[in-house]
């Protein structure tokens, strides 16, 4: 069967046929859709499968394949790209401010702090099960109950340090005073203090009050004042 035209929709003879941008036409149908000039193979272009010739064939512009279907798509894929960086460096940044402020000389000394109270509960519990369940000595009490004050904040600024509130002042050592062995380390926090380590011995130790002694660290020969909680008797 004969096909038709793609211009007049009549049927084309093989003698009169031409094959071209997937249709057939008469010979004299292959025309320019704008000026009707004949064409054939060589001076024809093909637009949307309708044949032009060179001078009225459609001029595209940069605006209308940017409003294709597909670069519509690739505009919308590139800017859910820039969303998802973004978003990945907002995450990646979101928690340097609070480093900066966590690297603080105050929170530095805050957590250091925090450390030994954490390593003195260990050795409470420690020494509790090892005793029986037996009541920790008044000394830890006294520890623990200045800790519960000391941790609660009070206008945003509160000082968690370890050590008991003094009572009195130092007082000079006596010859043939009591040896205590220091259980955690310690490190001065005033010039009338003592710093030490786990392990040191104390001697010519005088009590002062509750929470506080007067000593002399053995391995530096320095004397000054230390917490009670710190050393065990000998």
């Amino acid at each position: 069967m004969n096909p038709l035209c793609g211009r007049c929709n009549k049927v084309v003879y093989p003698t009169e046929k031409v094959n071209c941008l997937d249709k057939f036409w008469h010979k004299g149908c292959f025309s320019c859709e704008v000026c009707k000039m004949t064409l054939n193979m060589k001076n024809y272009k093909g637009f949307e499968k309708r044949p032009y010739c060179n001078a009225h064939y459609p001029k595209t512009s940069f605006t209308s394949v940017a409003d294709t279907p597909e670069n519509l798509r690739l505009k919308q894929q590139s800017k859910m790209q820039s969303q998802v960086l973004y978003k990945e460096d907002f995450e990646k940044n979101k928690g340097k401010n609070f480093s900066a402020v966590a690297d603080t000389p105050e929170f530095q000394r805050i957590k250091k702090t925090q450390d030994q109270i954490s390593n003195i509960k260990y050795h409470e519990e420690f020494e509790k099960s090892r005793t029986g369940g037996e009541s920790p000595s008044p000394q830890t009490n006294t520890f623990q109950g200045f800790h519960q004050q000391s941790v609660e904040p009070h206008n945003y600024h509160y000082d968690p340090s370890p050590e008991p509130t003094r009572h009195a002042a130092p007082v000079t050592p006596n010859a043939g005073g009591k040896r205590f062995r220091a259980v955690y380390d310690y490190a001065a926090a005033d010039e009338d203090e003592v710093s030490f380590q786990d392990g040191d011995v104390i001697l010519d130790v005088q009590q002062i009050d509750e929470g506080w002694m007067y000593g002399r660290v053995e391995r530096t020969g320095q004397q000054g004042m230390l917490p009670a909680n710190y050393v065990e008797a000998m």
